[in-house]
């Protein structure tokens, strides 16, 4: 799947910042929605290192009020974390929806059949398990009211490695890259067998995938924030107005408006 997918899409910067801000508003009314409703939408972020994941979570929530979302940022379990079932851990961020309405995931409980697979963190048969046990809890999710997003942002091989020369040689970007993210690049070959192998088994009718282009990071950015905006005006049965749309309008009632005074027969002209 992920060969097939046309990674040449792009935006210019005028139309990603035009199309950003309108589907950033138009997210925002719908989070105000999500509360109104008492219902939760939990976004994973899953995608290759170097991806663009953290650039595209901060343009995703760049707009909405700060007390309805939280970032989970998921790094190597604790030793606490380890002593229990690797899906206690998710289950304690998840929060009630008069909390906080939209928890993201930078990266989730997919870790047991992609890095966990690929690098023998857990047997054979822990991995092979766990698409059963990743399928029943979203389906728990969903019949709680929760509504699933799931993006895999995608680049080529040509392009990951770039970037991840990129932040080597970079001062100030030096801290963002490990040699861990070396030996991954090296296995890439092996992580596409495994996000090949969670895509067939996971994307299901209530949580579907979605792969998201991205070699631009503008047009990447754009199409997660308008994926999530038509996936909650469905779910929800609003349609949020075109912030834009409704400017242009004002705009020109107002310059309507002002004609018609400075052509006003009683207007003074001094």
């Amino acid at each position: 799947m992920l060969r097939i997918i046309d990674l040449d899409q792009h935006l210019t910067r005028k139309s990603y910042k035009e199309r950003l801000i309108r589907q950033q508003l138009k997210l925002r009314q719908l989070a105000y929605q999500l509360y109104l409703n008492k219902r939760t939408l939990v976004v994973v972020y899953e995608g290759w290192d170097a991806a663009g994941k953290t650039g595209n979570i901060n343009r995703l929530v760049a707009r909405l009020d700060s007390r309805g979302y939280e970032i989970h940022n998921i790094a190597s379990p604790t030793a606490e974390e380890k002593a229990h079932h690797y899906q206690w851990r998710y289950w304690q961020y998840l929060t009630p929806p008069d909390e906080k309405q939209v928890l993201i995931f930078e990266h989730s409980w997919y870790q047991r059949v992609l890095t966990e697979r690929v690098e023998g963190y857990c047997s054979a048969a822990a991995w092979e398990r766990a698409y059963y046990e990743i399928n029943e809890f979203e389906q728990q999710l969903v019949d709680f009211g929760i509504i699933i997003a799931k993006f895999w942002i995608h680049i080529s091989a040509e392009e990951q490695l770039r970037r991840l020369q990129q932040r080597q040689d970079a001062q100030h970007q030096k801290w963002k890259i490990t040699e861990e993210h070396w030996n991954r690049y090296k296995k890439r070959a092996h992580y596409e067998e495994a996000v090949e192998d969670m895509f067939l088994r996971t994307s299901t009718v209530i949580a579907p995938w979605t792969i998201v282009e991205g070699e631009d990071k503008f047009f990447a950015r754009v199409k997660t924030v308008r994926t999530l905006v038509n996936l909650l005006s469905k779910e929800l049965n609003y349609r949020p107005t075109d912030p834009l749309s409704v400017e242009l309008i004002d705009n020109k009632k107002v310059k309507k408006a002002t004609k018609k005074r400075k052509n006003h027969p009683l207007k003074l002209r001094l």
